[in-house]
């Protein structure tokens, strides 16, 4: 299994370590933002859902223009600047309590996740090249999800701040500040990133060779966005609504949840291989599908977060498997617009649709986010097959004339 990931180039991982750091503060911010917000700063649950819905418009309106900066001028700054301004407003959170200031601060993190969204992909695609894409991609999602469990498991710590005297508040926006520091650290060692050999400046402004691909792939990540946005950024606020459960157990759980992900993520390389990208893709998120479903017909916490984390792992399996593919299919000179188009095109109707999904939990309609999830999963799926299944990537091209090569050299089989 970990033979796929030797002969990563070495910019290629340098880059995937340094996401490291900065992926813990974007798992310790979308864990815990709308409980710290809603128990700590008294904020209702449709206004917490409004900070998060301005950092994902933020994102969708900056990361197309951002996205085409950096395919003309490099994705190096991008990165770097995308670092910048996420580190940065998670110690924005920890020294407001006033709305409108913590709206600005939600503006800043959406700027830096637009940044990021539009160079860290296209940068690991020029760097990784074609046959060590796909186990690139699962590299990164392995560092994401410990990353993002650790950034989960920090929310714990609060109960060893309070023995230092700060109450439970206090030791909230302690966390949020130090996580925002220790991720600004990391802003030095990024300038170590290349560009790589495959960028060149691109003179058109719109992603015309790969507007085909791009309009297929877009309609189904919409789709999943949408589902997504009702849950998966408030299950603290859904487990303590659902079933009396503080962030410091659901925080844990997710933390578990993180590492178990990662650990199977693992695998994606073996599963593109042996099955395609897009048939491995299909049946792991059919089958995430129908665990999520069973989450909040659980009768208890411990059950129904079980689910959850088989729930997550699955529908995770396919996250490097289509990054590879949409930076496989589109043109290496468009891949910093089409990430922004594709962040973008995720993060709007996530957004949205978690104003919804508090909204809906704040009204006592505890399982509807995960029914409506389900029916826009099982749409967006069978979009994504019908879409996809004829598609080759350069990979697999040269993969199958270097078959049909090694077949007329054999010439034709005799029967015995």
């Amino acid at each position: 299994m970990f033979s796929d990931y030797r002969g990563i180039p070495w910019q290629a991982r340098l880059l995937i370590y340094l996401t490291f750091v900065p992926n813990v503060a974007i798992g310790f911010i979308y864990t815990d933002l709308g409980y710290y917000l809603i128990t700590f700063q008294g904020i209702g649950h449709t206004e917490a859902g409004l900070v998060i819905t301005v950092m994902g418009l933020t994102l969708v309106v900056e990361s197309i223009p951002l996205g085409i900066v950096a395919d003309r001028f490099g994705r190096k700054r991008m990165l770097i600047l995308g670092n910048l301004c996420a580190s940065l407003s998670l110690v924005g959170f920890a020294l407001t309590n006033n709305y409108a200031l913590i709206l600005l601060v939600a503006v800043l993190e959406g700027t830096g996740e637009a940044a990021y969204a539009v160079s860290v992909s296209a940068l690991l695609a020029g760097h990784a090249g074609d046959e060590k894409r796909t186990p690139a991609f699962s590299f990164l999602n392995i560092i994401g999800w410990i990353a993002g469990a650790v950034g989960a498991a920090v929310i714990s710590s609060v109960v060893g701040l309070e023995s230092f005297g700060f109450d439970l508040g206090q030791a909230h926006m302690i966390l949020f500040a130090v996580v925002g520091l220790l991720s600004l650290s990391v802003t030095p060692f990024l300038l170590k990133v290349e560009e790589g050999p495959s960028f060149e400046r691109r003179k058109e402004w719109l992603p015309r060779k790969s507007g085909s691909v791009l309009a297929k792939y877009l309609t189904y990540s919409v789709l999943i966005a949408v589902g997504a946005g009702l849950f998966v950024p408030i299950m603290t606020v859904w487990f303590n609504a659902a079933y009396g459960v503080s962030d410091a157990i659901s925080g844990l759980v997710l933390s578990i949840t993180s590492l178990l992900t990662a650990a199977v993520v693992a695998i994606t390389p073996r599963l593109a291989r042996r099955y395609g990208l897009v048939k491995a893709t299909v049946v792991t998120e059919a089958l995430s599908t129908v665990f999520m479903l069973a989450v909040p017909l659980s009768p208890n916490f411990p059950v129904s977060a079980s689910f959850y984390v088989v729930r997550v792992f699955l529908m995770n399996l396919s996250s490097p498997l289509t990054q590879s593919l949409i930076m496989g299919l589109v043109s290496p000179d468009e891949r910093g617009m089409a990430s922004g188009l594709a962040a973008s095109l995720w993060r709007l109707p996530n957004s949205l649709s978690t104003t919804v999904g508090l909204t809906w939990i704040g009204a006592g309609l505890i399982a509807l986010p995960f029914y409506v999830a389900t029916a826009l999963y099982v749409i967006a799926i069978s979009m994504f097959w019908v879409m996809f299944r004829d598609a080759r990537l350069p990979e697999e091209q040269s993969m199958a004339q270097a078959s049909a090569q090694s077949s007329s050299l054999e010439g034709p089989e005799v029967e015995r």
